[in-house]
């Protein structure tokens, strides 16, 4: 018979092996729950998380490609004209090749007569070797007395220096091609048998661009004297700070600026005297619109960019409309003759028209990004289709980001600039480099006339 202690012991035991068997049920009860729970709480994304907006689902993207799918197969299309090499009338050397006997009779035929029935050519570059010019000055004794020296020429100041080929090399290999220096060191050692310091790319780029501050000056006053204007800024670090690149161009000429802001202080001091009745074509950046011009053309494809953003993240029509009415007038450029833009259009006062209409609707004040975009969008209400007016104003921006990727490419190849200096060098070569790639001229053969001077 059970004592009351052991029955205490014992119910005890059926207590706990009872809640252990609940507290399993409860626990797997929970799991289930949470499960269930997840599909309807919202997910991690890089608001509520450290999740980076690379990441996240189904978050419509600001910068979304605005390029239709092709049906053209990859490669080459119908009717694109092949290239391949061709020969050339004079080349720098002829080798001849006559054979010496009769492969049938073993006569020797080599002072036989021979006429020509096939030629083929080989394009090939020679071995590129430095060439060391040693300067030497004299002096002698004049029969008075006197000691005449000889001088050294203009240009020779050091006892060994590069020569403006050098310099011209240099510029290009960096700023045209974007070679960081420990591959443009490769490039000079193994390719040219030229080694150099770091500290001596610094100074040949210095030199160079030096040499192309009056040119640069140049480009400035062509660009700011051009009747339409394209402008866009984009970002840089030099030495982990943040600064900026900008630029100003124009169909015959790009000037570009190394800045520490991005504000109108950049804008007041580079495009001083530009010219008061030039379109500014932009993105709309707020610094822009201090330009003192006549008038201004937004971008129209960063508003269809944008507009697709919108259209996607609140699933409504008016961003849709927007686009369609911005696409129209797209089109209508492209179908104007001359004549079109100084008389009287139906077409162009319907898209006037339908702008208004779309301006002046009420917006849901819960779409504040949205209202934020309408408010803008009446607010520089005209400068919205001065292309549709203008013959040689361009609808887009993309000469101008074309002009500042270049920075972007520099950059993510080369990495930061480390001083301001260099960053101003970038720029003066750079403006010099895309303005001899807009009128048709080499490259290089530009950079040569700029050492030489």
């Amino acid at each position: 018979m059970q004592t009351p202690e052991q029955f205490i012991i014992d119910e005890l035991k059926r207590i706990i092996a009872l809640q252990a068997k609940q507290i399993d049920m409860l626990i797997r009860e929970n799991a289930q729950i949470k499960r269930e729970l997840e599909k309807f709480l919202p997910k991690k994304n890089s608001r509520n998380s450290s999740i980076p907006p690379s990441k996240d689902e189904n978050r419509p993207k600001k910068t979304n490609s605005l390029r239709e799918k092709s049906e053209k197969k990859v490669g080459g299309q119908p009717g694109h004209e092949g290239k391949t090499l061709q020969m050339t009338e004079s080349p720098d050397k002829i080798i001849k090749h006559h054979t010496c006997f009769c492969p049938d009779c073993g006569k020797d035929v080599s002072s036989f007569p021979f006429e020509l029935i096939g030629k083929r050519q080989i394009i090939e570059i020679p071995m590129i070797k430095q060439v060391v010019t040693e300067h030497r000055v004299y002096s002698c004794t004049c029969s008075c007395g006197s000691i005449i020296e000889s001088d050294f020429p203009q240009g020779v100041d050091y006892p060994v220096s590069y020569g403006p080929n050098m310099e011209s090399l240099v510029g290009y290999l960096s700023v045209r091609q974007h070679l960081p220096f420990k591959r443009l060191q490769e490039v000079m050692h193994d390719i040219f048998s030229t080694p150099i310091s770091e500290g001596g790319l610094h100074i040949l780029l210095n030199r160079l661009a030096n040499k192309g501050k009056q040119a640069y000056g140049i480009i400035r006053n062509v660009v700011m004297n051009s009747p339409v204007i394209g402008t866009d800024e984009t970002g840089m670090k030099i030495n982990g700070k943040i600064h900026w690149f900008w630029t100003w161009q124009s169909n015959q000429a790009t000037y570009i600026a190394a800045s520490p802001n991005r504000g109108i202080e950049t804008v007041n001091n580079h495009s001083q005297g530009i010219s008061r009745d030039a379109v500014l074509v932009h993105d709309c950046w707020k610094a822009h619109f201090q330009t003192p011009v006549n008038l201004h053309q937004l971008c129209i494809v960063h508003l269809v960019r944008e507009l697709k953003y919108l259209e996607e993240l609140y699933k409504i029509a008016w961003p849709a409309r927007f686009r369609l009415l911005l696409y129209e007038a797209l089109e209508m450029k492209k179908r104007f003759t001359p004549p079109d833009y100084y008389s009287p259009c139906h077409g162009r006062n319907i898209l006037e028209y339908e702008l208004d209409n779309l301006l002046k609707e009420i917006i849901d004040p819960e779409l504040k990004i949205l209202i934020t975009f309408q408010k803008r969008i009446v607010k520089y209400r005209n400068y919205l289709f001065p292309f549709l007016y203008h013959p040689h104003v361009p609808p887009h921006n993309n000469a101008s980001e074309q002009a500042i990727r270049n920075i972007k490419i520099k950059q993510k190849i080369s990495g930061q600039f480390k001083i301001i200096r260099s960053a101003e060098n970038f720029a003066i070569l750079r403006s010099i480099i895309d303005t001899t790639i807009k009128n048709g001229q080499n490259v290089l053969a530009a950079l040569n006339v700029i050492a030489d001077h």
